[in-house]
């Protein structure tokens, strides 16, 4: 006997990849400027020089056997230093080195914060859409995940997320940047956020965590940054990823920040601490952590993406689709012109078109296009968008 959610998740296919391994065939089959591919979240710029440069100092400079050797689980102590004082200083967050913790990417901090936060039977609530793999690291806890159904315009809905709070409730995750929408949570909306939860906390006498999911952090379109989940709410942990803003997503390099204002603080990172032990997520790559340390205040050059949104949200709305506009992030969430998405994104495949519907995110009647691509891909794309058009007479 296996365990049956180990196997169903073991054989349920992703649909991003899936996707995604489909274009390539496509690709393979007729030449890779044929097909439009809009599939896969991944950085299309590169990372900036300066990567390179730490990466080639520190290989020639350092010991060999220091830099591949382990470091502390929770990470280089001048890395949980370095990381608390950018959040302190750009954010206003209230974050101490020792409520860092350095790890492999943000997915790992969700699932430490599933594993190290939830008691079997507990439960998570998300607003949809969300990133599909939430359900996982919570199911993977023995946990349920319930999804907030959004407004109208796909922003949470925060009268639904008061009556969804109940006794079994231990955890709010939040993503903003929000993919698939590149929705952008607002001070406002975290204030009201924030009182929502502590009058529940109140009513049902234990802490409701709230984990902010944030590796797109950096890619936001209005010249400013978002506000810090961390200053609205005492009981927070912030996971983020630099994945997306060096481009570095196979390096898997994050880190979990918990609120200096948490009642439970010490608690809490040990637990998290022992969910990491539990998972083995201890002692992320020590190479990228001597990394990103010297790399902290720099980006790739995030331009393009801001660029790309414009030309293609531009477009396809011209073409009549109607479209989420993206504040953040850099994927563009698109109604589907039928009711049922999947059938949609079959037939955008019919022009070489790889979108991504939107039932694993929870919400029905979309498709996802991640814009992470060259802009000659797009306007090489707009008449296979305008041919889709046609066929649902738009």
């Amino acid at each position: 006997m296996l365990p049956e959610k180990s196997l169903a998740w073991g054989r349920s296919r992703n649909c991003i990849r899936e996707i995604a391994e489909y274009g390539a065939a496509r690709k393979a089959a007729i030449g890779a400027d044929k097909v439009f591919d809009y599939s896969l979240g991944n950085p299309s710029v590169p990372a900036p020089p300066q990567v390179e440069e730490a990466i080639r100092e520190l290989l020639a400079g350092e010991d060999s056997t220091a830099l591949h050797g382990y470091t502390p689980a929770p990470g280089l102590p001048s890395l949980r230093e370095a990381v608390a004082e950018d959040l302190r200083a750009r954010f206003g967050a209230p974050v101490s080195a020792d409520g860092v913790y350095v790890c492999c990417g943000a997915a790992a901090g969700l699932v430490i914060c599933c594993r190290g936060l939830l008691l079997p039977g507990e439960e998570a609530l998300t607003f949809a859409p969300y990133f599909g793999e939430y359900r996982v690291f919570v199911e993977g806890a023995g946990c349920t995940l319930n999804v907030v159904p959004p407004a109208a315009d796909l922003r949470p809905d925060l009268a639904a997320l008061e009556r969804s709070i109940g006794e079994k409730t231990k955890l709010l995750i939040v993503n903003t940047p929000n993919n698939p929408s590149g929705v952008v949570l607002s001070a406002e909306v975290l204030t009201r956020i924030g009182e929502i939860l502590r009058a529940a906390e109140r009513r049902f006498g234990h802490p409701i965590y709230l984990v902010s999911d944030e590796p797109y952090r950096e890619l936001v379109y209005d010249g400013t940054l978002p506000p810090s989940v961390l200053r609205f709410y005492d009981d927070a942990i912030l996971c983020y990823s630099f994945s997306k803003s060096l481009s570095l997503p196979g390096e898997r390099i994050g880190y979990l920040a918990v609120s200096d204002r948490m009642a439970e603080k010490q608690d809490v990172f040990d637990a998290l601490a022992g969910a990491a032990r539990a998972v083995g997520y201890i002692n992320a790559p020590s190479l990228m952590q001597r990394v990103v340390e010297r790399c902290l205040a720099l980006t790739s050059d995030l331009s393009i993406y801001r660029e790309n949104r414009d030309l293609l949200y531009g477009s396809l709305r011209a073409l009549g689709f109607d479209c989420v506009y993206p504040d953040g992030a850099f994927y563009l969430f698109m109604k589907s012109p039928e009711p049922d998405a999947k059938a949609f994104s079959e037939r955008a495949k019919q022009f070489e078109l790889l979108l991504v519907p939107s039932d694993d995110f929870g919400l029905g009647g979309y498709v996802r296009l991640a814009y992470c691509v060259s802009p000659d891909m797009i306007r090489r794309s707009l008449p296979a968008f305008r041919a889709l058009a046609e066929t649902y007479g738009l």
